[in-house]
């Protein structure tokens, strides 16, 4: 297993769980992958990677010489591990990896519905393409190799309930509650947004704020200063492991990004949102959003207009039970169960099919 989408690949491991015989995980060598899979206890291995596209001309010998060292570094370890199959979920450390097994049967998931740059290549040699919606069908070539499977997700996320949910975070179940999260390094627009509004928001609603672990010092002076602060109803934490699955389970409406996750996971839960693209994403935040929108089950607020917008957003959309209701329904209709399952069954029988005819 090899990319930059590290939970939707775990969910797919979970699933691949006992009908496998030997799993390597391939990952970077900065950001927090490697403490995370400690927790799945994972074999891991890492090479090195550096983006080519869009990057300051100055810094192109540097990161290509980056990308030859992690193309070396990937032969050795297909050397060594022999893989029969080889599962992509993006980033650019797919890339060195890819050209070290041209010859070695692939699975490629898109989390988001554009392929990212990184993909469009890795997919061009890819034995099977996972989508998790069908309008990603466009950006995609070879349409027979691509099924339709819905985004993974793990074990640990789909075992909460709203009325275990709400007792794990000591919330009454009548209670309306709003989850505030920007991803694992959280979103500082958001949280700048959200702090001056806190008092109001909280006088209505129980708040469960994921700050993301690079704005938690922030948020802990904020709340040492600010006395006001009522902090029954305000429940904050740096980033959720296996609690995250309670935090989208409690809410009634959320306020986020629209990283590829949201996709699945806000459907999955039937949670309405009102959603933040990050600007500085290309596009591919933008369509995420746009897809949850069209279907009706979310809102965007565009990230330059948070400080005006959100408190009335945000008040005016959880207190209308018809909108709310309206919103759960449209998104359970794009929840798909068991995507991991279906990518699970895809990699066993291309890794089958290897051992039949040789692996490569």
């Amino acid at each position: 297993m090899t990319g930059g989408g590290v939970y939707p690949a775990l969910a797919v491991l979970q699933a691949l769980e006992n009908k496998t015989e030997e799993v390597l995980w391939v990952g970077s060598r900065s950001g927090m992958e490697e403490t995370l899979l400690r927790r799945y206890q994972v074999p891991f291995k890492a090479i090195s990677a550096a983006g080519i596209h869009g990057i300051d001309f100055l810094r192109l010998p540097k990161n290509s010489l980056q990308l030859f060292k992690g193309w070396q570094e990937s032969k050795a370890i297909i050397h060594d591990f022999k893989p029969h199959v080889i599962f992509f979920t993006g980033g650019y450390l797919g890339i060195p990896m890819s050209a070290a097994a041209r010859n070695i049967p692939s699975v490629v998931f898109i989390p988001d519905i554009e392929p990212g740059q990184a993909l469009k290549i890795i997919i061009r040699s890819a034995s099977n393409i996972a989508v998790t919606t069908d309008l990603s069908l466009p950006y995609i070539q070879e349409k027979k190799k691509v099924k339709v499977t819905g985004y993974p997700l793990r074990k640990e996320i789909k075992k909460w309930g709203r009325k275990k949910s709400r007792a794990h975070f000591n919330i009454p179940l009548q209670a309306k509650v709003l989850l505030v999260f920007g991803g694992s390094k959280g979103a500082r627009s958001i949280n700048q947004a959200l702090m001056p509004i806190l008092n109001k928001l909280i006088e209505e609603m129980h708040v469960i704020h994921i700050t993301g672990v690079d704005n938690w010092d922030d948020i802990q002076t904020i709340k040492k200063t600010d006395g006001t602060l009522r902090f029954p109803r305000y429940h904050a934490f740096s980033f959720l492991y296996e609690d995250m699955g309670a935090a989208f389970a409690a809410a009634d409406l959320a306020v986020c990004r629209a990283g590829a996750s949201t996709i699945g996971e806000l459907p999955y839960f039937a949670l309405p949102a009102i959603m933040v693209p990050y600007p500085h994403a290309w596009q591919y935040q933008q369509q995420n959003a746009e897809y949850l929108v069209n279907a009706g089950g979310a809102e965007i607020i565009e990230d330059k207009n948070l400080s005006t917008e959100l408190y009335m957003k945000i008040t005016k959309t959880i207190s209308d039970k018809q909108k709310i209701e309206s919103m759960r329904k449209n998104l359970r209709e794009l929840a798909v169960g068991d995507a991991e399952q279906s990518i699970a069954n895809m990699l066993l029988e291309v890794g089958q099919n290897a051992r039949i005819t040789g692996g490569r």
